[in-house]
């Protein structure tokens, strides 16, 4: 990632808005900030259909963010009370342990063909055939292509949960996109081959958002001092924080909210870049109940006298196509986070996540979540009032 200043702003939160701004355009570089208006009308009739107007959230910058060493400013975009200041807090403590580290797997996005009634042998033909196919993908993306990204892998997967039908998997590199339009179109593009090889009908042709081979990580290991709050020793604060991580592994109703946690941050960084929150969400959510039953994405222990958090989830996210140039606010949020691939929009996401989770859960485990909220949406309700 591109060095942007420091992301350490004592009093950030107490600034004007316009003041803000000023340090947005300073780390930024180039003099300027974020657009006022986020969208106009008129690119907005460009971008979808209908259109009638625009629709407005708050953009804000949480602060305080390391990540693999690079101090990180996290554009976030969100109307409820509280998530910024808390993945703010939170990466206040990470720093103190050195931040976050994280991790992203290669680029890769899948997409579903469905054979329907396939012959007998249907399977060993297609893999017989895997470097016809292969090129015959290739060939409907030369672009991607020609940037080092296409399809790496073709497999094909029946159970009985299946019936009968024989699913194909291409697996493509899609690069710096999130891929969903590239994938598709591939995937059309060699339907009718599949269908021939395997004697059968073909059905569904389109990608998966249970992105399991595109996966992003990230863990952070905290001094137990940096925990401490308004009465609260920090070891206590970090068992609390152990205990509730335990819970939720334990019961799917508690993971629900705790994973919902981890999507305030992460849903907020997708949509202030221009990304697919629903696709991740969907994602993230389908993993989480991959063994059967549903699990939270980050878990929490103490250990070696640090509190230590890790998290994995799919992370199908891009930094070309779809919004995230077109729409002038996310592309200066980009500018701003210095990402310049796919793979580190991920490692800062998913770092965004656990900094969230932690926030929730360090405040459970003291005050209690209500305190810090409300005051916050007091704050709203008042100035909504003036």
């Amino acid at each position: 990632m591109k060095r942007r200043g420091r992301s350490r702003i004592p009093g950030f939160h107490r600034l004007s808005a316009e003041e803000r701004q000023r340090r947005i355009a300073e780390s930024l570089g180039d003099g300027g900030g974020f657009p006022g208006d986020g969208l106009s009308l008129e690119l907005a009739d460009a971008l979808v259909e209908n259109a009638a107007g625009v629709f407005g959230l708050p953009l804000g910058v949480a602060t305080n963010f390391v990540i693999n060493g690079t101090d990180v400013l996290v554009p976030m975009a969100v109307e409820e009370p509280s998530v910024i200041a808390a993945a703010s807090n939170a990466a206040r403590m990470a720093r103190a342990g050195g931040g976050f580290r994280a991790e992203a797997d290669p680029p890769l996005t899948a997409a579903q063909i469905e054979l329907r009634g396939p012959a007998t042998g249907a399977a060993a033909r297609i893999e017989a055939a895997a470097a016809e196919l292969l090129a015959l993908a290739d060939a409907a993306q030369p672009e991607l292509v020609a940037l080092g990204g296409g399809v790496r892998e073709i497999a094909t997967r029946h159970d009985s949960s299946l019936g009968d039908r024989l699913v194909v998997h291409l697996l493509v590199d899609c690069r710096d996109a999130m891929g969903a339009n590239t994938v598709n179109t591939m995937a059309e593009a060699i339907s009718s081959r599949l269908a021939e090889l395997a004697g059968a009908r073909a059905g569904l042709r389109i990608l998966t958002n249970l992105a399991d081979r595109r996966l992003a990580r990230a863990e952070a290991a905290i001094p137990l001092e940096a925990l401490a709050r308004d009465g609260f020793d920090g070891a206590a604060v970090a068992a609390g924080v152990a205990a509730a991580s335990d819970f939720a592994a334990a019961d799917p109703y508690r993971a629900a909210t705790h994973n919902k946690g981890i999507f305030n941050g992460i849903d907020a960084v997708l949509l202030a870049t221009g990304n697919d929150w629903r696709a991740v969400e969907a994602g993230g959510h389908a993993f989480a109940a991959r063994n059967g039953r549903y699990a939270p994405l980050s878990s929490w222990r103490v250990a070696a006298g640090r509190l230590q958090g890790a998290i994995e989830l799919p992370m199908a996210v891009g930094i070309v196509g779809g919004a995230s140039r077109a729409h002038p606010t996310a592309g200066r949020c980009l500018d701003l986070l210095g990402v310049e691939t796919a793979g580190e929009l991920a490692e800062v996401i998913v770092s965004v996540g656990l900094a969230q989770n932690l926030a929730a859960l360090a405040a459970l485990a003291a005050e209690g979540i209500q305190a810090g909220h409300m005051r916050l949406h007091a704050r709203r309700s008042a100035r909504k009032q003036d």
